[in-house]
């Protein structure tokens, strides 16, 4: 089943790159160009985009406002957002994942993971590397312009092992890393992640993670906490 790819970004030549690219993979399509986020909205709806790769600095409507409009949109409900920027200028990172993305990459990355980053959110899952969004979250979340905007009366549909879970989560750990950790089987694991995240009301992996650290549940510069250790029978 071909995935179809929408292309947001004021530059000419960073699209051009990023089409012959993406039209490279057997798998992956790219079905039209945006140059402003308002382009992108409108294309969305008409091409029936799966993925759209979301520069955030654009013209007429930014990929953050963009992003919230296609989150906002019931009729777009599975059109999944991925976000492109530069780490080291862009500010906008946490509020993007806020707005509904499903994760984010530098624009310096390479080929294969953006190909591979482009599959991994159609299917539904975020893109949340350990390394990128451990650093990333740490940094803005502890920015006082985040701030802590949600109790941790919200967490309390939640039960401890999902509660434990979400933690891990958070903490950019995967499904079978969760798994391998409490000794749980990865369909088990996937399954308490999937109802945390129904309970929650979050659309995917990624809100799961912020609303965790909005909560307070997790700190930033946390670490995941040593691995359950099975007794002796």
């Amino acid at each position: 089943m071909t995935i179809r790819v929408l292309l947001a970004d004021d530059q000419t030549l960073i699209r051009s790159g990023f089409r012959v690219l993406v039209n490279s993979a057997p798998d992956l399509e790219v079905v039209a160009e945006a140059a402003n986020g308002r382009d992108a909205v409108e294309l969305a709806r008409t091409e029936r985009a799966d993925v759209i790769l979301m520069d955030i600095r654009m013209p007429e409507l930014d990929g953050l406002a963009a992003t919230m409009q296609i989150n906002a949109d019931e009729a777009l409900a599975g059109v999944k957002v991925l976000i492109l920027t530069t780490f080291e200028v862009d500010e906008y990172v946490f509020e993007a994942i806020r707005a509904g993305a499903s994760g984010f990459l530098g624009k310096s990355v390479e080929p294969a993971e953006l190909i591979n980053a482009i599959r991994v959110v159609a299917r539904g899952d975020a893109l949340l590397s350990p390394k990128a969004v451990r650093g990333l979250m740490n940094r803005f979340l502890a920015e006082p312009r985040v701030g802590q905007d949600l109790g941790p009366s919200v967490l309390d549909v939640l039960t401890d092992r999902e509660r434990e879970i979400v933690s891990l989560v958070a903490l950019g750990l995967t499904n079978d890393e969760i798994a391998e950790r409490l000794v749980l089987s990865p369909s088990t694991a996937k399954t308490h992640v999937n109802r945390a995240m129904v309970k929650l009301d979050c659309r995917d992996r990624a809100q799961l993670v912020v609303l965790a650290y909005q909560t307070g549940l997790v700190r930033p510069g946390a670490t995941p906490p040593a691995a359950d250790v099975p007794q002796p029978q």
